[in-house]
């Protein structure tokens, strides 16, 4: 199974929720293998943005967001892919998550503790977080897109994390899933 294949068993997945510019991308047949050297974030927002991926697919057994270098694939996604107010969005998302931290904690999001920034993350994702106009449910919704996507685009994704079965044998469907412990993909 190759990327663009990927890219569109994820959109399945997301259906009407998914994020249009990553519609737009998959319609246009993008290769998300290229998606290095963005020039969008500062190192701080990177750093930022990388942490917040890292909370919403944190290393395991398998190696996390920040090892799949997932921050480079939403730079170049949100650069190249995005309208200009979706991307000032997006970044003003980005800068009242650092606010919110910085008021809260006085620390930016990727120095804060993981109990830290996952509480901060569920904040986000219940829209609890006031110094968003929404509560941070976009931002959060956004992120987790772009990570989801970036993620099991990545090589690591696409090798570790997912084990392609070309043949997958029989099907069991009342197979322990604590016996397998990963996602079978053909």
């Amino acid at each position: 199974m190759d990327r663009r294949e990927v890219m569109k068993s994820l959109a399945a997945m997301f259906g009407t929720d998914l994020l249009l510019p990553i519609r737009i991308a998959i319609s246009q047949n993008f290769d998300p293998i290229d998606f290095s050297g963005g020039t969008l974030f500062s190192e701080l927002q990177k750093n930022q943005i990388s942490a917040a991926a890292e909370t919403i697919i944190p290393e395991t057994d398998t190696p996390g967001a920040k090892a799949a270098n997932v921050v480079n694939f939403i730079e170049v996604m949100l650069q190249e892919w995005y309208q200009m107010d979706d991307q000032k969005r997006f970044l003003q998302g980005e800068n009242s998550l650092r606010k919110y931290c910085l008021q809260k904690y006085n620390q930016n999001f990727s120095s804060l503790p993981q109990n830290q920034q996952i509480a901060t993350m569920s904040l986000l994702q219940d829209g609890k977080a006031t110094i968003f106009p929404d509560g941070g449910c976009e931002f959060f919704n956004h992120i987790k897109q772009l990570t989801i996507f970036g993620y099991y685009t990545s090589e690591i994704g696409m090798t570790i994390e997912r084990k392609y079965l070309p043949v997958p044998g029989h099907y069991d469907g009342s197979y322990p899933y604590d016996k397998v412990k990963t996602l079978f993909t053909s």
